[in-house]
């Protein structure tokens, strides 16, 4: 299973587009609000109503764990911060998008990996920040920001489905 988490002030075109194409491409993927609402309101002022409360999620068998950016405030939620600590010193699949990958500079998930993110939050990338559009590096995928949301969502599709899903995906959407 896939995770995409929300906060209020998320990015929605970052969010959705995810969910989305990811949708598509027939991968498992729920939305889960860090608030402890259900509802969760965007930067832009449109409500998405999650799929789960991060409360109520058993982690154990999460493949990958997906960030949108935007004006929400994902690193001052500590049970999410802990578990991208795990889930990276275990290996798996992190994927942040605009700001989102300042998250994973700070709690030093970047440490010896490449990354990119919006203008102005490279300082917490530090010697990670590359620049870029949309970068993997190891287990680690980032983009820069919204207008990058589509091509942020089909590396991932890339990475947890395989080219040729990626590709049909790509085709049907006429991107």
């Amino acid at each position: 299973m896939n995770y995409l988490f929300l906060d209020n002030g998320f990015e929605e075109i970052e969010a959705l587009t995810t969910v989305d194409l990811l949708r598509r491409a027939q991968i498992e993927l729920t939305t889960v609000s860090i608030t402890g609402q259900s509802l969760v309101q965007g930067a832009h002022r449109i409500t998405v109503q999650a799929d789960a409360l991060l409360q109520d999620v058993d982690f154990a068998n999460a493949e990958m764990l997906i960030l949108p950016g935007g004006a929400s405030h994902l690193e001052n939620c500590q049970p999410l911060c802990d578990l991208l600590v795990k889930h990276n010193a275990a290996g798996k699949m992190i994927a942040a998008i605009c700001y989102a990958p300042s998250v994973l500079g700070r709690l030093g998930i970047l440490q010896g990996k490449q990354a990119t993110c919006y203008p102005g939050f490279e300082q917490y990338l530090g010697e990670s920040y590359v620049g870029g559009l949309v970068v993997e590096s190891k287990n680690i995928i980032t983009a820069k920001g919204p207008g990058l949301s589509a091509d942020f969502a089909f590396c991932i599709i890339e990475k947890l489905a395989g080219s040729d899903i990626a590709d049909q995906v790509y085709d049907a959407a006429q991107y």
